[in-house]
């Protein structure tokens, strides 16, 4: 393609061959423009593509493909935002192509992995759960405590989505046969929401976040408590806030 401008889009959903793709990373290393448009295009696939759990109807795969090949057949104007801008606030993108990128994203089952080849280090950063729920949800807050015995512990919860996300670190390892049990606190009763051992833990907290009164993380026998209802030392607990 004589334009190698024309390849962002192709290039954010993985879709060149390997020619292609060396070709156009040494052209990125040196075009602050593809850079913000690539960065912002895999920003917007990524929170799109997290929160889509259905299948794909046959053929989208091959029609977005197809469709990103017009994206944007003329080179980028002389004066674009630099990729350092990208940090202080949004970049405009057309709207057509952040569309389509982030359906492709979705066609070809990619989770939230953001790879800018211009940086030093290539690895994927990867969204954790708790950064998903952060970014996609508006009322998401985040709770934190100190851990009784050492550790801290974070709760990350959207009441409109009605998920929370545990974010665990430095925990002591319980003592021999024992486990930590998390609970969710509703009025009068404290709900089983997941079994975590010592050290670093991030996982969405089972049961209905949405209506929980506060979190709580208690000792328990390997396995949990067997009646579902806490027995052992209350180590953490969390309120949250009622309307």
């Amino acid at each position: 393609m004589s334009d190698i401008h024309a390849l962002v889009g192709a290039y954010a959903v993985d879709a060149l061959d390997d020619i292609e793709r060396a070709a156009f990373e040494r052209h990125l290393a040196e075009c602050p423009a593809c850079q913000s448009e690539v960065a912002g295009l895999l920003e917007a696939a990524a929170m799109i593509g997290s929160a889509v759990a259905a299948e794909p109807p046959a053929g989208l795969r091959d029609r977005v493909l197809a469709d990103i090949a017009t994206v944007r057949p003329l080179p980028p104007p002389v004066e674009r935002p630099t990729v350092s801008s990208i940090t202080g606030g949004r970049t405009r993108f057309r709207r057509r192509a952040l569309v389509a990128a982030a359906a492709a994203v979705i066609a070809l089952g990619a989770g939230a992995a953001v790879v800018q080849p211009w940086d030093d280090n290539t690895s994927p950063q990867q969204l954790t759960a708790s950064e998903q729920l952060l970014a996609s949800a508006d009322d998401a807050e985040t709770f934190t405590d100190e851990v009784d015995g050492g550790g801290e512990v974070t709760v990350v919860r959207s009441s409109a989505a009605n998920q929370a996300v545990l974010v665990a670190s430095g925990l002591p390892e319980p003592p021999e046969g024992s486990v930590y049990e998390l609970w969710l606190i509703h009025e009068g009763d404290m709900v089983p929401a997941g079994l975590i051992s010592g050290g670093e833990h991030e996982l969405p907290l089972k049961g209905d976040p949405a209506t929980a009164l506060g979190f709580g993380i208690t000792i328990e026998a390997d396995g949990g408590s067997p009646t579902g209802e806490p027995k052992g030392q209350l180590v953490s607990k969390i309120d949250f806030p009622t309307a």
